[in-house]
């Protein structure tokens, strides 16, 4: 059986970034849930786009992806279960991370479990996850979990980060719902490439032959 695959984007700028901190949490949560509700291996990458910056620009401009942006975006495309993670910019998510969802094709999430998620200095901006995050994956055509995960400035300087915090909580409960997408995804798409359908068209000399035949 192959293992469970789970990618977590993470658009933080800054070194080290509460961003990638929650990303890890998230994904760290999310192998857990598996491991404890099936017997799954699971796989588990972060793709930093901080790395990829450059290359995502010129992919815009180009249309042609660089190799680590391609394996990048090929990791995202093949993976059972996404988590998006993003800060907070002007009340909505960074320039960065749109354009790496920009980047990738249109069909690529359709059906994905998706785990939402974002940090920024101040709770207000946590309805950041259901104006703008929610929409633009809902538009990708990906399943979004039921709980999103925001991680304010705060949140990390009190016991909510800790166990039994209400950061943890969260992050708790959206891995749980992502690990159960992900394993009823993983659990019914096909073992193997698809029987040649037998209603395929026959080529048209084929035909002309049996007709001759007959």
């Amino acid at each position: 059986m192959k293992p469970l695959k789970i990618v977590a984007v993470s658009a933080g700028l800054s070194v080290p970034s509460s961003t990638r901190l929650l990303a890890d949490r998230l994904a760290a949560a999310a192998r857990q849930r598996v491991a404890d509700d099936s017997s799954r291996a699971v796989e588990v990458r972060v793709v930093e786009l901080r790395d990829l910056a450059t290359d995502i620009a010129h992919n815009m401009v180009t249309g042609f992806p660089s190799p680590a942006l391609g394996e990048a975006v090929e990791a995202v495309a093949e993976a059972d279960g996404l988590i998006a993670v993003t800060p907070i910019f002007t009340a909505s998510y960074s320039g960065l991370f749109k354009s790496f969802f920009d980047v990738l094709d249109n069909t690529a999430l359709t059906g994905k479990p998706v785990l939402i998620a974002a940090t920024g200095g101040t709770a207000r901006h946590s309805l950041a996850l259901e104006h703008a995050l929610r929409p633009l994956f809902a538009y990708l055509r990906a399943v979004v979990v039921p709980t999103a995960v925001y991680a304010a400035s705060e949140d990390w300087g009190t016991g909510g980060s800790g166990p039994g915090g209400a950061l943890t909580e969260r992050i708790e409960r959206a891995a749980g719902e992502l690990a159960a997408l992900a394993l009823g995804r993983a659990a019914t798409a096909p073992a193997t490439e698809p029987a040649d359908d037998p209603y395929d068209v026959v080529p048209f000399a084929e035909q002309l032959a049996a007709l001759r035949t007959d």
